[in-house]
């Protein structure tokens, strides 16, 4: 039987201390860190216990940005706008917004993050140069009818999100050896002729692989930078739609501002 704790007992917890009057995160005082850190920096902080610099935080904040949402069509959507057609509370359209992601819709991000791991760890135990790694790792995939995550897109040919998170990064000198790794995947794909450019997913995982970041938090960024866009279509869908219709994606039409 197992051994059920006494009132002596405790458990620890090294993320946020509570106290009357005063609030810490990882220790900062969070009313300093109110007007003083951006919301990506405090994601950041809250992850990994570290403070990051302006330009890291800049970066992390273009992170979120870029996934805040892509349109009706998505599953995590779909099932929120679902949700809120039945008269559901904004709470219980989020939630079923969230438990929509997963591998196929939103998991690409920790994968593509430990798949390119491996070709960077491949190139350190082996010597071998990234280029030469990468197509080994490609064809080896293939082989075994796996495919890289984080590279081609159903609407996109080239993912405008991706490029300019590659470029903030290196303007915060966070661009290493991960986003090298995805370069020369992509590098592989284009060779062979086949377009699968890194998507935003991928670039995500690359730059949040070279800050430091754990893949199993990855998934994350992209839970808390698409719940705006959850909250948004479900209070839409409920103000602009009657309850209980068929939701068919394929027939929407945008009527907000074009530029």
């Amino acid at each position: 039987m197992a051994k059920r704790p006494n009132e002596d007992e405790t458990w620890t917890t090294s993320i946020t201390q509570i106290e009357p009057n005063h609030v810490r995160v990882r220790g900062r005082d969070i009313a300093d860190l109110m007007g003083n850190a951006s919301f990506g920096a405090a994601v950041y902080l809250l992850l990994t216990g570290k403070q990051p610099d302006a330009m890291i935080g800049r970066l992390l904040d273009a992170i979120l940005v870029s996934s805040i949402d892509h349109g009706v069509t998505p599953p995590s959507t779909l099932a929120a706008r679902n949700a809120a057609s039945t008269g559901a509370p904004l709470a219980a359209c989020v939630a079923s917004g969230i438990l929509a992601i997963n591998e196929h819709h939103g998991g690409a991000i920790r994968d593509c993050a430990m798949q390119l791991g491996h070709i960077v760890r491949r190139c350190e135990e082996t010597g071998e140069s990234m280029d030469c790694v990468a197509e080994a790792v490609v064809e080896e995939m293939k082989r075994e009818g796996r495919r890289l995550a984080g590279f081609g897109h159903r609407v996109h040919s080239n993912d405008p999100r991706a490029a300019r998170l590659f470029e903030l990064a290196e303007l915060a000198n966070a661009s290493g050896h991960h986003v090298d790794a995805a370069r020369a995947v992509e590098a592989v794909f284009a060779k062979a002729g086949r377009n699968l450019p890194i998507n935003v997913d991928g670039a995500i995982a690359a730059v949040l692989a070279d800050l430091g970041i754990d893949p199993r938090s990855m998934n994350g960024f992209f839970m808390i930078a698409r719940t705006p866009g959850l909250i948004a279509h479900a209070i839409e869908e409920q103000m602009t739609q009657r309850p209980m219709r068929r939701i068919d994606p394929a027939a929407h039409r945008y009527i907000g501002p074009s530029g």
